[in-house]
């Protein structure tokens, strides 16, 4: 039984505030006010989750320190400029993806155990699980980045090209990170049993070993060279190492942001549909 009086709702034996803001569920305010609600839940989990973290932050960082140990020297000796900004921006990238691929395994899991569809059941934009989770993904991926620059700053990565190169520096990771998100989640939401998403990890891996932050492009075979300078990551790492050293920067930005837009638009769609349905058979 149910019953309020003086701006208090009583049920049974509890006692709830009448809610004092209440939106259309599917309004603009909505959307935002859900979408935030849903970006923090996925956030306060991440940071109780020592697998995750460890993912998206230890293991990038973990990373750049042994390709500095085991080939800094070489690579920079090879090429005539530090290793450092090559290397901070492609683990930055690849601390993108992988995180991306634990989050999508999280969804996976919340997929599985229903708490997907018992969102279904609430009063809340239907689209406020997907965007809270990109923005959630944002933040993440955001926060990675600062730690990997921290470390390259403190290997010798310097920021050369002033204050807004830096910014910039730092934002691009979002943009290639939430093209990069919208795929796996679509693959995490019409995945079932089938690993997709745990195999996205292996093409990762290959595209950290085959890009140009690796190994300067002219180093791998002539027949790969144009696979190694068109692919995805070679294009933000040549923007982000022109933001920091100096060199070329509108071509491989442009060429970062077709990627990225290219695969919300591929993906994002079915992303929406995947997800909707997750919601609803979870």
């Amino acid at each position: 039984m149910s019953t309020s009086t003086d701006g208090v709702r009583q049920v049974g034996n509890l006692s709830f505030p009448d809610p004092t803001l209440t939106y259309p569920e599917s309004s603009a305010q909505a959307l935002w006010t859900h979408s935030v609600i849903q970006c923090k839940r996925l956030l306060t989990r991440w940071l109780r989750d020592p697998s995750t973290m460890i993912q998206a932050l230890l293991y990038p960082a973990l990373t750049l320190l042994m390709f500095r140990i085991v080939l800094g020297n070489s690579i920079s000796a090879a090429t005539g400029t530090p290793s450092v900004y090559g290397t901070v921006p492609m683990i930055a990238l690849v601390g993108a993806m992988f995180g991306s691929i634990v989050s999508a395994v999280g969804l996976k899991g919340e997929k599985s155990s229903g708490l997907l569809s018992r969102f279904a059941t609430t009063p809340t934009h239907r689209a406020s699980g997907l965007v809270g989770r990109m923005m959630a993904e944002a933040i993440r991926v955001f926060a990675t980045t600062v730690v990997i620059v921290a470390v390259g700053i403190i290997l010798g990565f310097r920021f050369n090209q002033g204050i807004l190169s830096a910014i910039a520096l730092l934002l691009l990771p979002i943009v290639f990170g939430i093209g990069f998100a919208v795929m796996v989640t679509f693959l995490a939401t019409v995945a079932g049993q089938t690993p997709l998403v745990e195999v996205v990890s292996i093409g990762c891996t290959l595209l950290m070993f085959f890009n140009s932050g690796f190994v300067p492009v002219a180093a791998y075979p002539p027949w790969l060279q144009p696979v190694v300078a068109a692919q995805p990551m070679s294009c933000a790492i040549d923007a982000m190492r022109g933001l920091s050293l100096g060199g070329p920067v509108l071509v491989p930005v442009l060429q970062t942001l077709a990627w990225s837009a290219g695969m919300v638009t591929v993906f994002l769609y079915p992303a929406i549909r995947g997800y909707k349905k997750a919601s609803e058979t979870g």
